[in-house]
């Protein structure tokens, strides 16, 4: 019962060393809203299109299987979703991609006409969710970064 007990034992603290095979230390991808473009915007409905940049801090490749987002300028919540857009991100570098959406703001009509009173005001977003990466294994990586866009450079001129 004794060497049941021994056998047991170390067998426990023997695969507590197997988890560290799969620990990685690598510098998390870092992704933010770059750019957001109005494709239509009509009264119940608008388009957007949501440009994303996902930085790879590590020095060796990175696949990103998709993510899963929720962006919000100011306190208005402006779209929430996923999306399933592959890439490979080569190591120390960048790559940029483009997720369309579709939302409506007419609740929040009275919100967004005060963000765009002054067009070169920036506005506060908040981009929250999970980057899906890894190609056999999974590794969900945390997103949240702050940020501010300026609605300006998203209007024509000849509208300003």
């Amino acid at each position: 019962m004794l060497r049941m007990y021994s056998l047991m034992l170390a067998l426990t603290l023997g695969l507590t060393g197997c988890a560290s095979w799969f620990e990685d230390d690598s510098p998390p991808p870092h992704v933010s809203l770059v750019k957001v473009e109005v494709v239509r915007a009509k009264l119940l409905e608008q388009k957007f299109k949501l440009y994303f940049r996902v930085d790879n801090r590590d020095d060796a490749d990175l696949t990103v299987r998709g993510l899963v987002y929720k962006i919000s300028l100011g306190n208005l919540l402006l779209t929430e979703g996923e999306s399933n857009e592959w890439l490979t991100v080569p190591p120390r570098s960048h790559k940029f991609f483009r997720v369309s959406v579709r939302t409506n703001l007419w609740p929040q009509v009275r919100d967004v006409v005060q963000m765009l009173k002054n067009p070169d005001q920036p506005v506060p977003y908040r981009l929250e969710g999970e980057l899906k990466t890894g190609l056999f294994i999974g590794n969900d990586v945390q997103v949240a970064h702050n940020g501010e866009i300026i609605p300006g450079d998203f209007i024509p001129e000849q509208h300003r």
